[in-house]
């Protein structure tokens, strides 16, 4: 009796054992939610020769954006504090993430998510935007020597092992950085950026395309990261066209490869069946990649001013605010499944959750 009762004394706190289950995937949700808040206000913003059917997006009131960016910063607030005082109470678990072919991919995730939601704030902030930008932008920098210099120095094959659709969230990261240091004007900052992120986009797309030794290790319950295929070209569409100036030919190049690929995969349902048996943090993969090529579209639209692209940008917009909408309402009931209500719960669920 007096060893169970030690044994008791020595067993971690529930808040000890709820910090060792979070993990960086978790900031699917905030990017999610920062690429929605963008696309609400990039969508109600006026535009010249406006298309009557964007005129239906006036009705919308400005209070309900403002609901969803106040709701978008303090997940994302809440997400950070976490993850901070799992660094402090469990370093090698977030050692361990660093160090895993998957998992040290989202830690683009919340730096990327930060990024997105300074683009998208309607309130002028207390902090310049420049130095907002640099405390957001070095550590994507930081993580890009780390994984590039990897693919670059390790030995033979290296990329082949370790490459996986989540991958191009450190391709994504680049872009988005890019993008928001063109809007601030920092030109050559932005094209730093964007040459890093699109070397390495084209190298690992050509490795992922290949279907090499690495590609096929993912788990079927992360098969919704396949939706970053079409992520990354968005992105790309729009970090050019901040830094160019306009939505020009290769703007238009690479959103028409974002289509493409969005197609080839929701023409292919089976591909994401196991996944979708139970809920999981990896279905908010979906919400950001429908989020940004909406953006990408709505830019194309703006370009082309013809009906059929401004019919097309709001349909992606429909199903994005539908999609992201769902996983809210679904997160909220399922909660349980992220969050275990016990410390049994955590212990059984610790071992398996994913990165």
């Amino acid at each position: 009796m007096k060893m169970d009762h030690q044994n008791e004394d020595k067993k971690p706190s529930f808040f000890l054992q709820l910090l060792a289950k979070f993990h960086a995937g978790y900031f699917r949700i905030s990017m999610s939610l920062c690429g929605q808040a963008l696309l609400w206000k990039i969508l109600k913003q006026p535009i010249q020769n406006e298309n009557s059917l964007r005129r239906i997006l006036r009705l919308l009131p400005n209070t309900a954006f403002l609901l969803l960016w106040s709701l978008t910063l303090f997940i994302s607030a809440s997400l950070s504090l976490i993850y901070i005082l799992r660094c402090f109470f469990h370093f090698k678990l977030v050692k361990s993430e660093f160090l895993h072919r998957v998992g040290v991919n989202y830690l683009f995730a919340p730096w990327l998510s930060w990024l997105l939601l300074l683009q998208s704030s309607p309130f002028k902030s207390l902090i310049p935007n420049q130095i907002l930008m640099w405390v957001f932008i070095i550590p994507i920098v930081v993580l890009d020597v780390k994984i590039y210099g990897q693919w670059f120095t390790k030995g033979k094959r290296f990329l082949s092992t370790v490459a996986n659709p989540s991958s191009q969230l450190s391709v994504i990261g680049n872009l988005a950085g890019a993008r928001a240091a063109a809007v601030i004007g920092w030109r050559e900052s932005a094209l730093c950026l964007f040459s890093l992120g699109m070397a390495h986009y084209l190298v690992l797309f050509v490795t992922l395309y290949q279907r090499l030794s690495g590609s096929n290790t993912l788990p079927a319950i992360l098969r919704p990261v396949f939706f970053l295929f079409f992520a990354a070209p968005s992105m790309a569409s729009l970090a050019w066209s901040s830094i160019n100036g306009g939505f020009d030919t290769f703007s238009k190049m690479l959103f028409f490869l974002s289509v493409f690929l969005f197609v080839s995969l929701v023409s292919r349902p089976g591909l994401f069946r196991k996944s979708m048996r139970k809920f999981s943090i990896a279905w908010w993969a979906y919400s950001f990649p429908l989020s940004v090529l909406a953006l990408a579209c709505n830019e194309y639209a703006k370009e082309v001013e013809a009906t059929a692209a401004h019919v097309f940008a709001l349909l992606l917009a429909l199903i994005s605010v539908l999609v992201s909408l769902f996983l809210m309402i679904v997160t909220v009931l399922r909660s349980h499944l992220l969050v275990p209500q016990t410390p049994t719960e955590i212990s059984s669920d610790s071992s398996s959750a994913e990165p």
